[in-house]
């Protein structure tokens, strides 16, 4: 007996064709570039805080910072770069917790923010040239007389959530039996009001953001910043990983702004100027660490 022979008609067979080539679409666009991605969508997607001042904050539901500038003035660089007429910007905000996912999922291209290029971070993420060093040191009350990490021995001490200060304090904890009660928090903003309400005794956070939320508060003369720094943080725009063509674009563009002190400008601007939403200058001169790093700028960072 001779097999069956099954005749498929021609729709069926046209149809599966097409839907073949859909999912090949998908899977091709799924593997694109995010330079690609830009195109497609018609648009970037800058990631941005809430309440990273001077960084990356919002005012009036505007994000404004120092690190959003640089990242629109990189943006700028991308549009030439893809000979397009205009690159509309839009905003997504993220939370210490969730930056990491927001880029390594392709919902934003970059994240303008506060974070800290680490070896840890760059297993998921890229990361172009440190826009700001800085270290973890300690918030408290203008009245505690706690004057570094040794002080909190049995007291409590807050961090924000998904941040390498957290990490860091958590580590020293342990290592020197102190026996501090750590808290997470939310948001930076969150953790400057356990301070002032006394649910906490000290807020541990890079000490360049620590300055900025304590010149936003009601009262700035009510908090100050102590102790040596228990960290030393390269902060930088974080950048989908494995896409050198993208990278190339951001690393040359942050390279030509701190060559033509375009940076120093903008550094001024956001440090030494009056900034929103009180109008009133951090007065933060640009450290020796970052000025020696510009010298010869360079996506590396020493671990």
């Amino acid at each position: 007996m001779k097999p069956a022979t099954i005749i498929f008609p021609m729709k069926s067979l046209v149809n599966a064709a097409l839907s073949a080539a859909l999912v090949l679409a998908g899977s091709l666009a799924t593997a694109g570039t995010v330079l690609d991605r830009i195109k497609e969508r018609g648009k970037i997607v800058i990631a941005h805080r809430e309440s990273s001042v001077p960084f990356s904050y919002v005012v009036d539901r505007k994000p404004m910072g120092y690190a959003v500038d640089l990242c629109l003035r990189v943006a700028e660089a991308v549009r030439k770069n893809l000979q397009l007429k205009a690159l509309p910007v839009e905003y997504l905000l993220v939370t210490p917790a969730d930056r990491i996912a927001a880029v390594v999922e392709g919902r934003a291209d970059m994240e303008c923010g506060s974070t800290t290029n680490n070896a840890e971070r760059r297993k998921k993420v890229a990361f172009t040239v440190p826009h700001y060093i800085t270290g973890a040191r300690f918030m408290v009350r203008a009245d505690s007389s706690i004057d570094s990490l040794a002080g909190f021995e049995g007291k409590k001490l807050v961090s924000t959530k998904g941040t390498t200060p957290l990490t860091a304090i958590a580590a020293a904890n342990r290592e020197r039996l102190l026996r501090i009660q750590i808290l997470e928090a939310p948001d930076h903003a969150r953790a400057r009001e356990m301070v002032e309400l006394g649910e906490v005794d000290g807020f541990a956070m890079d000490d360049v953001l620590l300055f900025g939320l304590i010149a936003g508060s009601a009262d700035p003369s009510k908090l100050k910043v102590v102790g040596k720094f228990l960290t030393i943080e390269p902060l930088s725009i974080m950048l989908p990983k494995d896409d050198p063509a993208f990278k190339r674009i951001v690393d040359d563009e942050m390279k030509r702004l701190i060559a033509s002190h375009d940076a120093h400008a903008i550094f001024e601007s956001w440090f030494m100027r009056p900034i929103p939403p009180r109008n009133t200058a951090l007065n933060l001169p640009m450290n020796y660490l970052l000025k020696d790093f510009w010298k010869y700028p360079t996506d590396r960072v020493p671990e």
